[in-house]
């Protein structure tokens, strides 16, 4: 009875007995400007459209003097000179708790799967700040994603946020979807940022299916979405996995994608008079990067571990957004348009890819079998086109000729179906079987010992 009665307290008490109203002023494209109200950057406002008989929920982006800028959740249509404005006192909210599980929710915290109302334990703001430094706990435990070749190769510490760098098509999303699906993290945060509006459907039915979206939380915003409601979305998407973590969970929070974010602050930065810089991205894109990405990890009670996807602009990796995450993550996946196109799924370049804490969470063994199987990669990549053009002569190196000789068991083993899991245990006991290294039990475990 009093979980029933929480949302009604919650309201009464967020209630402001005092209301700030002003009037809309004009509307110039994405922007609308209003004379009032007394508000703060970030407010929730109301924008009152009589003739339509409905209200528009907009935030508070930029002052200037007595005028107040404004960046509408939903269209502009019918808002006119003079239509009402009222303050509501407080900045986005996005409601939490378990009955949030298997539910799909916008960029407000609503749902949007017609399941009925959500049952919430209370409200998180989005707009944060990171876990203090000192208040981090080392990341000393391994967690399972169940994709092979990065529980082996590019192995993940809970905790640990890393990037999924690709170009369009190149599976992102698919790669993600294996994750949310075979993760031993207690809870999934997945956020769908400027979709297509046919791929949500399809990516919570197909690609994360009944059993994924159990222990899972989405939220979504498509592309059709106002700029504000998409970059909202991601910052949702974070304080719902806040929550998780301040209850002591192990959270496994997954963005699709950053470079949407970027795009959609781009623009509320040049609607608000911001400078574009390089790639025409106004400077505050750049410094919401890191302060957003910094919020996950761990904290005293739980943990927080991020993979982001970034949408790489005609595949160059060293375009500005690629390169602001990469520098800001603890590793990067590479997906690579060449392996894709041979069918080789999924389409990880292991040698262009880096996890910067697999070392400090893989027992030594591990290790040694890691370093043996990326030296036969790197020996055969470095050869390739001779082997494959025939040239190279067989005798001529021995390093070569061992390369050679496993690579098909290395294809085999990196290569991996959408709906084949692999256990931590079985990914362990396939690279020892490919290395020859023995890797002993207790290290397979979270905790690898030596």
């Amino acid at each position: 009875m009093e979980n029933f009665f929480n949302k009604y307290i919650q309201t009464v008490e967020n209630t402001e007995t005092i209301k700030y109203t002003g009037k809309v002023n004009a509307v110039k494209g994405l922007m609308i400007e209003s004379i009032g109200p007394r508000s703060v950057i970030g407010e929730m406002c109301t924008i009152e459209v009589p003739e339509k008989n409905k209200s528009i929920l907009a935030e508070v982006v930029g002052l200037d003097d007595k005028i107040v800028k404004l960046m509408p959740y939903g269209s502009t249509e019918g808002i006119e000179v003079g239509c009402n404005v009222i303050a509501s006192g407080h900045v986005l909210e996005a409601p939490v708790g378990m009955g949030l599980l298997g539910r799909v929710i916008n960029s407000t915290g609503r749902p949007c799967d017609n399941k009925g109302e959500l049952v919430t334990e209370g409200y998180y703001p989005v707009l944060n700040s990171a876990p203090s430094p000192m208040e981090r706990r080392t990341i000393n435990k391994r967690i399972t994603t169940g994709v092979r070749v990065i529980d082996s190769l590019l192995t993940i510490g809970k905790g640990q946020r890393m990037g999924i760098m690709a170009g369009s098509g190149v599976g992102k999303s698919t790669l993600i979807s294996m994750i949310a699906r075979n993760t031993n993290a207690d809870i999934n945060v997945i956020g769908l940022i400027g979709e297509r509006g046919r791929e949500v459907k399809e990516f919570i039915e197909n690609d994360l299916g009944e059993e994924g979206l159990k222990k899972s939380v989405v939220v979504c915003a498509t592309g059709d979405e106002s700029s504000i409601s998409r970059l909202r979305s991601f910052y949702v998407a974070t304080a719902i996995a806040e929550y998780f973590r301040d209850q002591g969970k192990d959270v496994m929070l997954m963005i699709d994608n950053v470079s949407r974010l970027a795009y959609a602050q781009r623009e509320i930065g040049i609607a608000t008079g911001e400078p574009p810089t390089q790639r025409g991205y106004p400077p505050s894109v750049y410094d919401m990067i890191p302060k957003l990405l910094e919020r996950a990890g761990t904290n005293s009670k739980g943990s927080i571990t991020a993979f982001y996807a970034v949408l790489v602009d005609g595949d160059d990796f060293d375009e500005p957004i690629t390169d602001r995450v990469r520098g800001t993550v603890d590793g990067h996946i590479v997906l690579d348009r060449r392996l894709h196109a041979r069918h080789h799924y999924p389409a990880i370049d292991v040698l262009q890819s880096i996890s910067r804490l697999a070392r400090k969470v893989s027992g030594p063994n591990t290790l040694k079998a890691v370093q043996r199987v990326c030296k036969w990669l790197s020996d055969y990549e470095e050869q390739e086109d001779m082997i494959i053009a025939g040239v190279y002569q067989k005798g001529n190196s021995p390093e070569i000729d061992e390369a050679i000789e496993h690579h098909k068991a290395i294809e085999e083993f990196v290569c991996q179906e959408e709906d084949e899991p692999s256990t931590m245990e079985e990914t362990l006991k396939k690279l020892s079987e490919l290395s020859g290294i023995e890797i002993p039990e207790e290290e397979y475990s979270e905790i690898p010992k030596a």
